[in-house]
């Protein structure tokens, strides 16, 4: 069983805490984001854990726990985020400088092949244009060439929250965004792909789309997967069994199934393009009901609740 910590949240960034009280208790409990009386337990025990795929922006504060995590004999690998936008777009993230280093460190760490770099989400607007996401490409690939073997690149989904906060930047600050996937902006995708596709190459970098429709093949880009088999058998001793797409997700996404351990609106880091935070008074809102002792992210368990739960604990025991 594989656990993507997280698509929903940074619990690398926020929450390494109560992640690694869960890995003491053997467990967590997972909460149906639709319906939140539906809760099933998930083991984490190393038996039961084939590896971890963090998702993050700054995995400096779980850094610190990775060799407990090594002794206990978890396998894991890091997607870690990594673009250079306007604070209109990522307020609340340290300076490039300092994320780039700690990329670095990370990788000289655990090894270059356990950190996958993700360029996404791509957003052109009138501040964020082809020769902007071409210049900050360069510069970063650069930056971590030897420290990485692969880059993810995405194009923003506007999803309705997204849409939302898009139409208040471009009422506050004047911005204007266009949609990359729109025919009218053919060529310009064109040329942006073709560009970072050449950059990859020079810098070692295998380059790979995360769940898009579109087909960059012919600029030596092909559709990727995340969670991805090739990346856990490598990683993973012993690990040959053939994993199956993860069928929760979009279409598109070619990802391996998983057990998802995050939450919406608990990301603190509110970027404005996220399609899991509705806005920054919803996190604020959330992450008041966070205690890093209790089984599930946000929020307590009731006495009801726990009859039914530890039933469930007691099925892997």
């Amino acid at each position: 069983m594989i656990i993507s910590a997280s698509r929903r949240t940074d619990i690398p960034a926020f929450y390494s805490v109560w992640f690694m009280n869960r890995i003491d208790e053997g467990y967590y409990v997972k909460v149906n984001p639709f319906n939140a009386k539906q809760r099933k337990v998930v083991s984490l025990t190393p038996e039961n854990v084939t590896c971890f795929v963090f998702w993050t922006k700054n995995p400096k504060p779980l850094m610190k726990y990775l060799d407990k995590l090594d002794q206990l004999g978890y396998y894991y690998y890091f997607q870690f985020t990594l673009n250079d936008y306007p604070k209109e777009l990522e307020p609340y993230l340290p300076s490039i400088s300092s994320r780039v280093n700690i990329f670095k460190e990370l990788s000289r760490k655990i090894g270059k092949d356990k950190v996958i770099w993700r360029y996404d989400p791509i957003i052109l607007s009138n501040v964020t244009d082809v020769d902007f996401h071409i210049k900050k490409f360069k510069e970063l690939a650069d930056e971590l060439k030897g420290y990485t073997n692969r880059v993810v690149i995405s194009f923003v989904d506007m999803y309705g929250k997204t849409k939302n906060k898009f139409k208040r930047l471009e009422e506050t600050y004047d911005l204007e965004f266009m949609n990359l996937l729109d025919p009218h902006y053919h060529a310009t995708l064109n040329y942006l792909a073709s560009s970072l596709s050449k950059i990859a190459r020079e810098n070692n970098l295998e380059i790979q789309t995360c769940a898009e429709k579109i087909d960059l093949d012919e600029y030596d880009i092909p559709h990727g997967a995340c969670i991805d088999q090739s990346i856990v058998s490598k990683i993973v001793i012993g690990e040959q069994n053939q994993l199956n797409k993860d069928k929760n997700q979009r279409k598109e996404c070619l990802c391996v199934i998983s057990e998802e351990m995050g939450t919406y609106d608990t990301c603190k880091f509110n970027c404005s393009y996220c399609y899991a935070v509705k806005s920054e008074k919803a996190v604020n809102k959330t992450v008041q009901k966070h205690d890093p002792h209790s089984p599930v992210l946000i929020g307590k368990l009731e006495e009801k609740d726990k009859a039914d739960l530890t039933h469930q604990m007691s099925l892997f025991d």
